[in-house]
């Protein structure tokens, strides 16, 4: 009578097949069990809207709403005219009057960036200047201004407890006609075509330099 043959090879087999696909399990079960990428936070996309909103609300004069997004004891600095309100009412005066002096205003906003508690946005203003600006600039000048501008918010429970302003008030006094002389007889202006002709003559764009200073005497011309 022969002898059965014994099973062990064949579950000899079986084990590293067995072994294979656990280890394949393992390996596998992290990416199973990783996080999708997460967006914005629910805070995070209220904040962008708020600095949006409020940039809007900028270009069209309209502080309709200003209860509605500030802190009743909330601060609006305005660096470029170094101006500070306080409440809502003299923000709302700040908003409704910030771009009266001009038409074909437009905010556009180039970039935006948040956190739970801040926004920061980087814009830029575009208008024509037709009515006068205050004591600023008593006359109307018809002239189109561009300015570059950044505004900070801090915001707490969802509204801006702090706003500020950056821009350049000089850029806006050259683009309307004004001028500004430095000290040395340098007078800083801006006309049409001032850019190519600066490049030709290699100086400073947007300065006049007609007006030189007294050079500085050599030590052998002084002694």
């Amino acid at each position: 009578m022969n002898p059965r043959p014994p099973a062990a090879p064949r579950a000899a087999c079986r084990r590293p097949a067995a072994a294979l696909a656990a280890s394949l399990a393992l390996a596998l079960l992290p990416c199973a069990c990783a996080p999708a990428a997460s967006g914005p936070s629910q805070a995070e996309a209220e904040n962008e809207i708020a600095v949006r909103t409020l940039l809007s609300m900028i270009g069209s004069g309209d502080a309709t709403d200003v209860a509605g997004f500030f802190h009743p004891d909330a601060v609006y600095d305005d660096y470029a005219n170094q101006q500070q309100y306080r409440g809502l009412e003299e923000i709302a005066g700040y908003i409704a009057g910030g771009t009266r002096w001009a038409t074909a205003v437009s905010m556009d906003v180039m970039s935006v960036r948040v956190s739970d508690s801040l926004a920061v946005a980087e814009w830029v203003f575009t208008g024509i200047q037709d009515r006068p600006i205050r004591s600023f600039v008593p006359v109307v000048t018809r002239r189109e201004v561009v300015l570059n501008g950044v505004t900070i918010l801090e915001i707490e429970d969802g509204r801006i407890r702090r706003a500020a302003d950056y821009t350049d008030a000089l850029a806006l006094a050259l683009q309307l006609g004004g001028e500004v002389s430095m000290p040395g007889g340098v007078v800083l202006r801006q006309e049409r075509g001032a850019a190519a002709e600066a490049a030709a003559t290699d100086t400073i764009p947007g300065a006049d330099l007609s007006r030189q200073p007294d050079t500085v005497p050599s030590p052998q011309e002084r002694s």
